[in-house]
């Protein structure tokens, strides 16, 4: 093999054919310490086309503007859709690495880092992403009334200043104003949103504010308790709030993000849909240096892709949602047009432009009344309308068409997940959310959120994530207080989210869950929550009692509802002052306790 040096490039030559090339920024003007969003841009537009490039930044701080930056409309899963600025816009790049070299992409105002979009073979590595000022607030409590449920708190980041104009709060950022409205209070002590967080949530109105000093300011029944002193309330406008996430793939084959750090962003940390294969290693979700909060919403989120997730060696800490979460998505039937076509409306507004198939996707009819399976079909013609309506074929037809309500999920684009050796912790929800038809393995890593651990769901109500899991390992885990927002979290929580007006159906809607060896501390005594699960295993646990909270033995350690073929057993439970039991309802069948330590099974039929 011969190496080449040429000027702002390493040509990398085997066999008389250029496999690789190394670009590197500096020599095309890139430096830190200013604005380069305009070179970046124009220089990825001169390497579009081109296979094999890395893309090479200098260790340094590179700062990133939107004024000059280039702007496409871009519709965004669980984000709103909006015209958005980009700095890093990856469209149709293939063999591209963008490597960072260790550096600080520092970006200001509405604008998006990275978007990768209909490419393949792309890597992601070595820089962070931060903001001059992140898309929230912090204040911080320094004077507490509760008789007159009011508070002073110092407001930061103070950069772009806050004012009260009549009575109300507007904090500053890059170009825009937020009121006052959804938020966090986080406990200094713990890092973590405190215990009963409600108790100190910020109202959406009625709160009367007032100046009283450069960076300080008084409210008044802001919150539905006056917030203790040294509480922090993270602090952010309502919607449309999610408006830059960043990094968001889409459309996109072999993705891998190695050795990343998000600081904060205006919406999630990662957010991909219809990508196939993606690798995070060493992928950071966490709050800066003097801040509380990292990413506004979740960490990272997977909706409709396939192929495999693998999630290793990351850590994932301090954002405002939850730490990972993969699924599908149900999308309404509004009318049988005939001819096998069906109009469909995307079921959750900030899923509008949601591509949810294309020909010779595999896809299912379901019943939105109980949210059993009808039908299976292959789609052979879609037509997309607007964001919101497209037109769907399919190659056959069942032979009567069904009653009431229905939805479609796509079964071509769930993807397998490899989750191993990460951890998740102090973030309001939850760790994990998995719902996927593909085989999950969740494997060596430390859970600790506000809600339940791992929750397995399938949602045909609110946000509309489908679907029903076949295959979930959750082994050798640790899961440490999980549900301090209320008392009520679980390590595991698998039951699909209804309507009052729905109804389960003849069958379980999750089958195949595997609830093993797993250590977990907390303080209410809380192992598994199912309902409609079929073929759960519960075996080898250990739950001992964790101080930290109030003890809590309201609810069952162990609650199932009609299920199917449970087993329990060789689970231990040590330290409780409250009684251990389990519960079954529901008509569960096939469940055997056996052998299990601190657990009292009462008379259930073992």
């Amino acid at each position: 093999m011969r190496t080449f040096f040429g000027v702002g490039c390493l040509l990398v030559i085997c066999a008389g054919s250029v496999l690789a090339r190394t670009v590197n920024v500096e020599d095309h003007g890139i430096v830190p310490g200013q604005d380069v969003t305009f070179k970046v841009n124009q220089l990825l537009e001169e390497l579009q086309g081109e296979k094999g490039v890395t893309l090479y930044f200098p260790k340094g701080r590179y700062e990133f503007k939107p004024e000059n930056a280039i702007e496409k409309y871009r519709a965004v899963t669980n984000h709103d859709n909006s015209l958005k600025r980009i700095a890093f816009p990856l469209y149709g790049f293939e063999d591209f690495t963008l490597d960072g070299g260790e550096s600080t992409f520092l970006f200001y105002g509405r604008i998006c880092p990275v978007i990768v979009e209909n490419s393949k073979n792309i890597m992601l590595k070595n820089f962070s992403i931060d903001w001059d000022t992140p898309f929230h607030h912090e204040l911080t409590v320094v004077e507490r009334d509760e008789k007159n449920n009011t508070f002073v708190a110092e407001v930061s980041p103070m950069k772009h200043g806050f004012k009260v104009q009549g009575g109300k709060l507007l904090l500053g950022h890059y170009g825009w104003e937020d009121e006052l409205g959804q938020n966090i209070p986080y406990d200094p002590k713990t890092g973590a949103p405190y215990w009963d967080t409600r108790r100190y949530g910020l109202k959406y109105r009625g709160a009367k504010a007032a100046n009283v000093g450069e960076n300080r300011v008084r409210l008044q029944d802001a919150t539905r308790l006056a917030p203790p002193l040294g509480a922090v309330l993270c602090a952010w406008g309502n919607s449309p709030n999610r408006l830059a996430q960043s990094i968001h793939l889409g459309n996109s084959l072999n993705t891998t993000i190695e050795n990343v750090t998000v600081y904060a962003g205006g919406g999630m940390g990662l957010i991909a849909e219809r990508c196939e294969n993606i690798h995070l290693n060493k992928f950071v979700v966490t709050s800066a240096e003097g801040r509380t909060l990292s990413a506004r919403a979740d960490a990272t989120h997977f909706l409709g892709c396939k192929g495999l997730i693998h999630v290793e060696n990351c850590l994932l800490e301090h954002m405002g949602d939850d730490g990972i979460n993969v699924h599908g998505a149900y999308v309404k039937v509004v009318e049988y047009m005939g001819d096998n076509t069906f109009l469909c409306e995307i079921s959750h507004r900030q899923q509008k432009g949601l591509i949810f198939c294309e020909p010779g996707d595999k896809v299912m009819l379901t019943s939105r009344k109980n949210v059993q399976p009808l039908y299976e079909s292959t789609v052979t013609a879609t037509r997309i309308l607007n964001e919101s309506r497209f037109l769907m074929t399919v190659d056959m037809m069942p032979e009567t068409y069904p009653e009431g309500p229905l939805s479609f999920e796509n079964l071509t684009w769930y993807p397998d997940v490899i989750m191993k050796k990460c951890i998740v912790r102090e973030n309001r929800a939850r760790s994990v959310l998995i719902s996927t038809k593909g085989k999950v393995l969740l494997e060596d890593n430390w859970f600790s959120s506000q809600m339940h651990g791992v929750l397995i769901e399938g949602d045909n109500k609110s946000w509309y994530e489908s679907g029903g899991v076949r295959d979930v390992t959750i082994n050798n885990n640790t899961f440490v207080n999980h549900g301090y927002g209320n008392g009520q979290g679980y390590p595991l929580y698998a039951a699909p989210m209804l309507l009052p007006e729905q109804t389960l159906g003849d069958d379980q809607y999750h089958w195949n869950i595997r609830f093993t060896n797993n250590r977990i501390k907390n303080f209410n005594g809380h192992l598994v929550h199912a309902k409609s699960v079929k073929n759960l295993i519960v075996e080898e646990n250990t739950v001992e009692v964790d101080n930290t909270y109030p003890s809590s033995s309201g609810l069952p350690a162990v609650a199932l509802d009609f299920c199917k073929d449970v087993r329990v057993k060789n689970n231990s439970f040590a330290g409780f002052e409250f009684p251990i039991r389990i519960e079954s309802k529901g008509g569960t069948t096939g469940l055997k306790v056996e052998h299990n330590t601190g657990l009292d099974s009462g008379t259930l039929n073992k």
